[in-house]
């Protein structure tokens, strides 16, 4: 479904840190993990996302209950430890509700390289999706030494629940158990562990953190903090809204070059067609790694008509305009929010192609093919927009 490999944490923290990961030094406990079928209770269609959790040997009262939940807009990392007194000056600031510090990386997970956070799982859960924070066996999992992984990593990329996956650097990782499927509504972020498994890893530490300000345009506010914020560190908004036309306009904008060419539309849709038959590859986006997920094939298929998408389907979801499907034409692309455990976010994407068809890399196990649209959990269309989208490309 995505590589994460963009924006803030590659650019930020990049390889270089990949490649000073230590070998992990603490003692981590496999446990077994239940196979039994979920009942349909709310908490328990929960807990099928979260591998078991009896034998942690954590108490119950090792992660503190859910607080209040509080929804992170920025996001700031560095190459390093950020400064208390800064991180005190941003709390104090303005318009703030919440800042969570956290310890972020690029790093390796089950052979791919994701964004990956250290957190305190008491905390930085009420930074969290709902189905995500309210579930306290998926934290003490956390606390315990698990890998939490987003829901399209496990179910779409093939990353079994419990099972123990390699998680570090290029040169150093260690096996962790896969504790949990769960988004935790941050694009650039796939993997989360406990501050102790982090350290034991040789992360840094406190190096980003999560700011919500629900009353301040995210833009305006990163323009400030741009003054107080350490040289080389950065801040990006989380997840921005995605665009919509205006009120009884009825469509997107359709010339003007502010949409894409007849030529261009005829360009991405023989380039998507060109993949049909390509292995659906977690994270891929050319031959070179064997296939293509996803957001992979839109990136390579408008990349061919000299249209530069960003990575993730989230981010491709804000290249133009949302339109109902109802109004879709070949070459719009179709977005979906299939997550369970982050409601609304737009975890799938595809090319359509007309006549209720389209271009699909659909998960693990599938070839890319032309399949029927199907309008569960689809939410629209988006109408590209070349310019917009190079411009969230960065």
């Amino acid at each position: 479904m995505r590589k994460p490999n963009r924006r803030i944490l590659p650019t930020i923290i990049g390889v270089s840190v990949l490649t000073t990961l230590a070998a992990n030094t603490a003692v981590l406990i496999a446990r077994g993990h239940d196979g039994g079928d979920p009942a349909p209770s709310p908490q328990e269609k929960r807990a099928r996302y979260v591998a078991a959790s009896g034998s942690t040997g954590l108490s119950p009262s090792a992660v503190a209950p859910l607080g209040k939940r509080l929804t992170p807009h920025v996001l700031v990392a560095a190459p390093a430890t950020l400064p208390a007194a800064t991180i005190a000056r941003i709390r104090a600031a303005k318009g703030v509700k919440g800042v969570e510090v956290v310890d972020a990386v690029q790093g390796m997970v089950a052979g791919k390289r994701v964004g990956l956070m250290g957190v305190d799982p008491s905390t930085f859960r009420n930074y969290t999706p709902k189905p995500t924070a309210q579930s306290d066996p998926l934290w003490r999992n956390v606390a315990a030494g698990d890998v939490a992984i987003s829901f399209t990593m496990g179910s779409d990329g093939g990353v079994k629940l419990g099972s123990q996956v390699p998680v570090g650097g290029n040169q150093h990782q260690s096996n962790l158990r896969v504790g949990a499927y769960a988004t935790m509504g941050i694009g650039d972020v796939d993997a989360v562990i406990s501050h102790a498994t982090a350290q034991g890893l040789g992360m840094p530490t406190g190096n980003a953190m999560l700011i919500s300000v629900p009353k301040t345009k995210p833009a305006a506010f990163i323009k400030k903090l741009k003054k107080v914020l350490p040289k080389h560190a950065k801040a990006v908004a989380v997840n921005p809204q995605l665009d919509f036309p205006k009120a009884g306009s009825g469509n997107a904008p359709t010339s003007h070059g502010q949409v894409m060419t007849a030529t261009q539309v005829q360009t991405v849709i023989k380039a998507a067609y060109s993949r049909i038959g390509w292995p659906y590859v977690w994270g891929g986006e050319s031959e070179a790694e064997g296939g293509y997920d996803c957001s992979g094939l839109m990136q390579y298929a408008f990349a061919r008509a000299g249209i530069r998408l960003p990575r993730v389907a989230a981010d491709q979801a804000r290249a133009g305009w949302v339109i109902p499907y109802s109004k879709a034409v070949p070459g719009d692309m179709l977005i979906w929010a299939n997550d369970p455990t982050a409601p609304g976010y737009i975890s799938h994407i595809a090319l359509y192609i007309g006549n209720g068809k389209m271009v699909v890399a659909p998960r693990t196990g599938l070839d890319v093919m032309i399949q029927n649209v199907y309008t569960r959990n689809l939410k629209g269309a988006v109408r590209v927009s070349p310019q917009t989208a190079a411009r969230i490309a960065g």
